[in-house]
């Protein structure tokens, strides 16, 4: 669109507004008709490692909120001359799943607990156990259970229990609603009925019955709504929250809230079966539309669903990127000791591409990226740790590259069970995230490690801020009985794949011996665990 007819739709209200909170980044992208980025604000945040907890306070949901959105109002201002009054739509997403209890007041009862936790192993076994049906640490489920098992006082006292991206929309709407791929990462869902699994929720309730609790488990969670459907509009409140001013206008329609595992989907077009998406950025996780079930549950598999309620398998991990990052910045502080300023982005890619010129298998170098516990590798806690033999190669392009090998090995250790063990098809892998920024590295060492072409998109570093657009555009612009993978296909990627590569021989080789010393080496990661509390 040309500059004066994006005013103009900005002034009248057809654009549609996504805002993501990732675990790094508060990112808001503002897309036009033709679901194309026009503006964007952020906010940089980290998690706190409070009393053994990994968490955010509530007042830096807010503060992040208005300082990415009014970002965004701003770059309106300053590209088109318009004040930012109103939108079509708007959709919001936050980091996937999570403990954020509350009262019959709406007061929250204890810290946010983030995915980034790994303390729910407990519960996560016996809900496995009962349900007969993987349980992933960092659903909500297990960690309301977990603080059961704990005797928490405040349980008793819950009425509400939702996520992050939840959080948020009935903060800005009153509407205590979820969509349907970040339910799933509450409860587990009946794809067929697209709610939560009745029989499980009896389930639950049979399993706490003894404990005198005044609530039942479905009480307590969130209605269930699909991509497509209207989840409530703004209120004069909401609209106060997001914009202080005063200026955005109340009344906005708002699409159920999702989490970052389903805006990933939006944003790469693989929503539909036999295809799948890896998301590598502070975590890293990979999803695949299923033909058919499993054969049985897995612990390193979880199972969720697409935001319109198709079963997923799904591979998640909580470290990638942190310790390389730090590395980076390492190396940048060097540099700066120096006298040399050198750009980031710069830095970052001279790094990466640096890897490329490494051995196939680092040259012996063996890295863990643990800043927190690992559940597919059973760590409660993470300790960063690098680790050479004294004929080990060691130089800079292998221990680049062992950085980012080790950051996709725990994804590896589960996408094996799917595709060596299951046999999971897959027509195409769609990259996104901050580890694909740098064009062909990431994206060459993804396609190694999972030997599989992997594609990745122009738009791919717009990531879940923009995918969460989409939904909410899919919801205000969809035809009929239209299809949120025909929408996505026929009327945002046009046929766009993106670039693919394919996995190199030697590199898919090199990655596999790097694994043998990866999974070799676990014993030391446990002594570092241990020797360092």
């Amino acid at each position: 669109m040309d500059k004066m007819k994006t005013a103009e739709a900005i002034r009248s209200g057809q654009t549609v507004l996504g805002i993501e909170f990732g675990s790094t980044r508060i990112k808001a992208v503002l897309v036009d008709t033709e679901n194309a980025p026009i503006v964007s604000g952020g906010h940089d945040w980290e998690n706190h490692y409070e009393d053994n907890i990994w968490t955010y306070s509530m007042e830096e949901v807010w503060a992040g909120l208005k300082d990415c959105y009014g970002q965004l109002k701003e770059d309106v201002k300053s590209r088109y001359d318009v004040s930012l009054t109103t939108v079509g739509s708007i959709g919001f997403s936050g980091m996937m799943h999570g403990y954020l209890p509350f009262d019959e007041n709406g007061e929250q009862l204890a810290p946010f607990r983030t995915w980034r936790n790994t303390i729910t192993g407990q519960a996560s076994e016996q809900l496995s156990e009962v349900f007969r049906f993987h349980i992933p640490q960092r659903w909500s489920i297990a960690h309301l259970y977990q603080a059961v098992l704990n005797g928490e006082e405040h349980v008793k006292d819950v009425r509400f229990l939702t996520t992050l991206a939840g959080y948020i929309h009935w903060k800005l709407t009153g509407e205590k609603v979820i969509g349907i791929g970040e339910a799933a990462g509450m409860f587990p869902i009946d794809s067929d009925a697209k709610d939560f699994d009745a029989g499980m929720l009896e389930q639950f309730d049979e399993l706490v019955a003894d404990r005198g609790f005044s609530w039942k488990i479905r009480e307590l969670l969130p209605k269930v709504l699909v991509a497509g459907e209207q989840a409530g509009t703004l209120t004069e409140e909401g609209s106060r929250l997001l914009d202080p001013s005063g200026e955005l206008s109340a009344g906005i329609p708002l699409c159920p809230p999702e989490g970052d595992a389903g805006t990933g989907m939006a944003a790469t077009n693989s929503v539909a079966v036999r295809t799948g998406n890896v998301s590598a950025g502070t975590s890293v996780f990979a999803m695949a539309v299923l033909e058919k079930a499993l054969s049985r549950p897995y612990e390193e598999i979880d199972m969720v669903t697409t935001p319109t309620g198709e079963p997923v398998a799904m591979v998640h991990c909580n470290n990638c990127t942190s310790d390389l990052n730090a590395w980076v910045n390492l190396f940048k502080e060097c540099l700066e000791a120096f006298g040399t300023k050198v750009d980031m982005n710069t830095l970052f890619g001279t790094l990466y591409n640096k890897a490329l010129e490494g051995d196939p298998d680092c040259g012996g170098l063996l890295a863990y990226n643990y800043f927190s516990g690992e559940h597919i590798t059973g760590f409660e806690e993470g300790r960063p740790l690098f680790v050479r033999r004294p004929d080990s190669k060691f130089q800079l392009s292998n221990f680049m590259r062992v950085h980012l090998f080790t950051s996709l090995g725990a994804l590896k250790t589960g996408m094996d069970i799917l595709t060596k063990e299951e046999h999971v098809q897959l027509d195409k892998m769609l990259g996104h995230g901050g580890l694909f920024k740098t064009k062909g590295v990431g994206q060459r060492v993804m396609a190694a490690s999972i030997d599989t072409p992997v594609f990745v998109m122009e738009t791919a570093g717009e990531g879940g801020a923009w995918g969460m657009a989409l939904l909410a555009s899919y919801m205000k612009n969809k035809e009929g009985d239209e299809t949120l993978a025909e929408y996505l296909g026929q009327k945002v990627f046009h046929g766009e794949e993106g670039e693919s590569i394919s996995p190199d021989a030697k590199d898919t080789a090199g990655f596999e011996e790097f694994m043998v010393r990866y999974k070799a080496g676990l014993p030391i990661e446990r002594a570092a665990v241990e020797s360092l509390r």
